[in-house]
Parts: C-alpha cells; structure tokens; sequence
C-alpha cells in the first residue's frame, strides 16, 4: 500500500477497499482467528464480528486474513477472553459485561441499569476518557479492547407470564447477564448467566421462566416468541448494545501502525454501522412480532421500575469503595452521564415528546 493510498482510505473513512499490493511479502501476511460469543451469522453481534472481519481483511489487502470462528466451534461462548488473551486465538468478538466475575467494572463497556443510551456511551469512549480506562482494565488480561457494534438499546425481556407488581418477580428465575441481575435479584429475582445460542432451549425447558437478551431483531432471530408471551419494556437493565473487539495484546503492538489503523478504523465503522442497522431491524421487527407472533407487549409497572433505580443507585454506589481502576471508570462514567442528563432530556427526549404530541 502506498502512503498516498493510505491517507486517502483515512481521508474517506474505509469507503471502499483498497487494492492489494502485486506482491506481499511472506512476513507481512498474517492469518488471524476471530473467535465469537454468538451463534454464526446471528442479527446483530454475530454479522457485527463477520463485518469486522471483512474489513480488516480487505482494507488490509491481504496483509492480515481474518477467519471467524462462531461460540462453541473453538471455545465456549463465554470464554473468549481468556482465549484471546493467551493467545488460542488473536481476535475476539463478545460483550464487556460477561467478564464481571473477573473484573468487576468491565460492565461499564457494554452497559449498566439506567446508565448511558448508545450516543452518549460512545461519547465517554471516544471523547470522555473513557477508552484510556478500558485499554487499562484489560491491560492485564493481555488484550486491546475497541467498540466494535452496537445492538442498540434493549428490551426488559421474555416472560412466560405477565409482571403485575413486585410480588410477580419473587423467585422467578431470569435469563440475564452482569450487574443488571445484581438489580433484579435485589428485586427477588433469581438470576441465571446462560450464553446466547442456549437462551431458546433455556426457556423452552423451563430452566428459566424469564429471558432478557438484546432488542427485538436479535431476539426475533432466537426465536424466544415462540416460547414465551410477554415482551417487556423500558430496558432499564441495559440501556445500550456495546459490543466488543479484543485483539490479542502481543499481536496488537507488534502491528505496524497503517495496521494498527486498519483494525482501529474497522472496528469503529462497526460500531457506527451495525448501530444503525440495528435502529432499522429492530423496528421492523417489533412491527412484525406485534402483528404476526401474537405477543403480548408491557410496559414495566411503576413500582417495578421506581425500585430498580434505587436498586441501581445502590449497586453503582458500591464501586466508590472497590480498587482504584473500578473507582476512577466508574467516576468518569458517572460524571459524563450527569453532565448529558440536561442535554438529552432537552434534545432526543424533548423531540420525541414534540413529535408523538406526548
């Protein structure tokens, strides 16, 4: 690639491939591994992580090969960053939020209850501080993060039978993943981590009597209308769809930088990308559910919602009194959440109240 053709694919944002040099030598091609949570081609996250190869691959010219591997084909769907990090594989495609049990504030990266909507997470990652957090949290689990798709906001989820009150939601066992189930279970809720390709037969089974997952093109895509009747929302547990890059540390910093460029830049194209696929799909497919698949859609109850914001709070709160990385991401976090409230309330808020006559 020459340094014209390089700045120009930068000028134009990756717009269209670029042409492969004539001649590639030996140590500049590199085959990488992408490994994914998701089941192959799923709507949303698993064609965010076939894109994301695509690119890179192409806008590489060849340089760097990129071959997808779906959850389960080499490690299990909630084992990517370990596998990525030790090098079983150098790319990863997954969701920041399963890795709580090992860093408690990688939540924060793909999304928190009543925390930031996509615009404004990917305003703190890209212009509030809050990359330069992330590459320090996973620093020591040998891996580079990046955006890398976005499902949009969420659903509050599949239950079999209708939410009335509070007393509904004692013991009832729910599908769902990070500190959103730290907030149901202070609900009464009892909350079960099941990887994605597994949610369908989960709740067909009765394993689960609940399931929230991501919005209605994805959840469409598994099929959980089939098996359960109410379809909940505001997503308070999960306000956003940040999906999530990982390369291999090691393969990351030996990357001449117009690599390091490439990945970067395909990454985010991703990102902006599938969020607003994700905006059009998932309209169409609450249109098509609603119409076509006899749901049941509901509003939470008040009392349902009122309690899981204090619940949040509390939750939230508790990283104030952990280690010095978890207080600083949750601080920062905080603080641009904050300083947006007055923003949105006043522009996306405030139009869409305008234009529905609400």
């Amino acid at each position: 690639m020459t340094g014209i053709a390089r700045r120009s694919f930068i000028a134009a944002g990756a717009a269209a491939p670029l042409m492969a040099p004539a001649v590639l030598r030996a140590e500049e091609q590199r085959v990488w591994r992408m490994i994914t949570s998701w089941p192959k081609y799923m709507p949303g996250p698993g064609m965010s992580a076939e894109r994301v190869a695509n690119r890179i691959t192409a806008m590489s010219g060849g340089r760097i090969t990129v071959e997808v591997y779906a959850a389960g084909e080499l490690v299990p769907a909630l084992e990517v960053l370990e596998a990525v990090g030790s090098g079983v594989a150098h790319l990863g495609h997954t969701a920041a939020l399963y890795w709580s049990g090992k860093m408690r504030a990688s939540v924060f990266f793909t999304t928190v209850p009543f925390g930031l909507p996509p615009w404004e997470h990917a305003a703190w990652i890209e212009y509030g501080g809050g990359q330069a957090l992330w590459d320090e949290l996973y620093a020591p689990f040998g891996v580079k993060p990046f955006m890398g798709g976005n499902s949009g906001m969420q659903m509050g989820g599949w239950f079999k039978r209708e939410i009335t009150d509070l007393s509904d939601l004692q013991g009832l066992k729910l599908r769902i993943a990070g500190i959103g189930g730290e907030l149901m279970a202070q609900l009464g809720v009892l909350p079960v981590l099941v990887a994605p390709g597994e949610i369908y037969s989960a709740l067909r089974s009765g394993i689960v009597d609940g399931a929230e997952f991501l919005g209605p093109w994805s959840d469409r895509a598994l099929a959980l209308q089939r098996v359960a009747t109410y379809y909940y929302w505001p997503g308070f547990t999960k306000p956003n769809g940040t999906g999530e890059c990982l390369v291999n540390l090691d393969e990351w910093t030996a990357l001449p930088d117009d690599l390091k460029a490439i990945v970067s830049h395909a990454c985010r194209a991703e990102h902006a990308s599938a969020y607003f696929e994700s905006e059009r799909e998932n309209a169409k497919a609450l249109e098509q559910m609603v119409t076509d698949d006899e749901l049941e859609l509901r509003r939470w109850p008040d009392e349902v919602v009122a309690a899981a914001r204090k619940a949040a709070e509390e939750v939230l709160a508790e990283f104030e009194a952990m280690g010095d990385i978890e207080r600083r991401i949750y601080r920062s976090f905080r603080a641009v959440r904050d300083q947006a409230e007055r923003w949105s309330a006043i522009s996306a808020r405030g139009f869409l109240e305008a234009r529905s006559g609400a």
